[in-house]
Parts: structure tokens; sequence; C-alpha cells
């Protein structure tokens, strides 16, 4: 996977961006030291101006690649996204039985993520707490809607498209797959987020266990 993987670019709606990250050096360190500061202070905390100093360059040079901070968290949890929806696609695709394909495809999802090589100037390990913690601040806004109609969540819904699809393969007459994905999909970040900050309201408590837990409740609704 990870030689497939090297050769893929996460597409992202262009929407989002002044001018792609990825096709300049100055574009990629922006996306790098965003998401090392996102983790170290907080959303909230973060400003281009703060950015600029830690890649010593003027705060404009990174309004020439995002707008403002919020179209950068945009971009950053969209390509999470992407680059999930991609290691679900290579995992399953060659996968038959709907039930083992379903199976590996919340494990994708839900577990706890690790550092992949394939993207040198993109640490994983913290762009996943990053989406864990701030990803809901992307959208709960009062321009979600207008921003939904511009395709800004188009991969995260692709996504639980993907696994709803898988839900219905499994069990046809089930009435909430995409409910069910969703929850699923959002559920995860969340008992992530409990696991570790408010420990005493999950049973989630080793890294596997979101994955369990999820399985667990996947396969208790459905007729295999």
């Amino acid at each position: 996977m990870e030689q497939l993987l090297q050769s893929v670019k996460i597409g992202i709606n262009q929407k989002i961006y002044v001018k792609d990250p990825e096709s300049s050096e100055l574009g990629k360190r922006i996306v790098e030291q965003s998401i090392l500061m996102i983790n170290e202070m907080g959303f909230e905390s973060f400003t281009f101006k703060k950015l600029g100093a830690k890649i010593g360059s003027n705060e404009s040079s990174i309004y020439r690649y995002f707008e403002n901070k919020h179209k950068l968290l945009l971009y950053l949890t969209s390509w999470y996204w992407g680059w999930l929806e991609y290691q679900l696609v290579f995992a399953t695709n060659s996968i038959a039985d709907p039930k083992t394909k379903l199976e590996k495809a919340l494990d994708i999802v839900t577990k706890t993520t690790v550092e992949d090589s394939a993207f040198s100037h993109i640490n994983e390990v913290l762009l996943h707490k990053i989406v864990i913690n701030e990803y809901s601040k992307s959208y709960l806004t009062k321009e979600v809607d207008i921003e939904n109609k511009e395709g800004y969540f188009v991969i995260y819904k692709r996504l639980v498209l993907r696994i709803s699809k898988m839900i219905q393969e499994l069990d046809s007459n089930y009435k909430y797959p995409n409910s069910l994905a969703s929850t699923i999909l959002e559920g995860s970040l969340h008992q992530h987020f409990l696991k570790d900050h408010f420990s005493s309201l999950t049973d989630c408590h080793e890294d596997d266990d979101p994955t369990k837990y999820f399985l667990q409740l996947a396969f208790s609704s459905l007729k295999s």
C-alpha cells in the first residue's frame, strides 16, 4: 500500500485554497508546520502571523495559499478524510465477502492512526489528533450550508457513503445504513476524544478499543 500511496495525490476541492499548497515547497511547509502548531497550541490560538514567524516567511505569503485559517482547517481535515478513503479503497477492493470487507473498513476508519511515510511533509498521527479535537469547528458555523453546497465536505460525505454501501451489501434490509455509517465515523472521533480527555465517560481505554466497540455496534445491528 505504501508504494501505491506514494504515487497518489489527495484531491482537495480547489475552492478551499487560493493556490494548491502541494504545488510548491513553501506550500508544503505551510501545511507541515500548521499541523505541528495547531496540534501544539490549538486552533483558537493558531494564527497566520505565528505560522509565518515559524516558517520564516511573511504572513502575506500564507494568504496566497489560504484565504483564512478556517479554509486551512478545511484543507487539513479534507486531506485526512481523503487519505483515509484511499486506505479504505486499497485495503477492501479485493475482498469479496461482505462481512470481511465491512470489518476491514471499520478497522481502518476507527483505529488509532500510525504515521504513513508516503507523505513526508504530513504527520498523519498529529493530523488525526487535530481531526479528533478540531474537526467539528470546520462545520459548526453559520456558513455550513453554503460551504456544503460548494462541495467543501464532499470527501467526508463520500467516505460515509462508501461505508453505507458496504453495510447495505451485508444486510440489504437494514433501514439505516447512512445513519449507522455516519455514526461510526463521527462516533469514532468522539470515543478517541473521550479516551484522551474524559476517560470516565467511555469504556474505550486501549488504542484498539474504539474499533472493537464499533465492530460490536455494527454487527449487532446487522444480519449477515
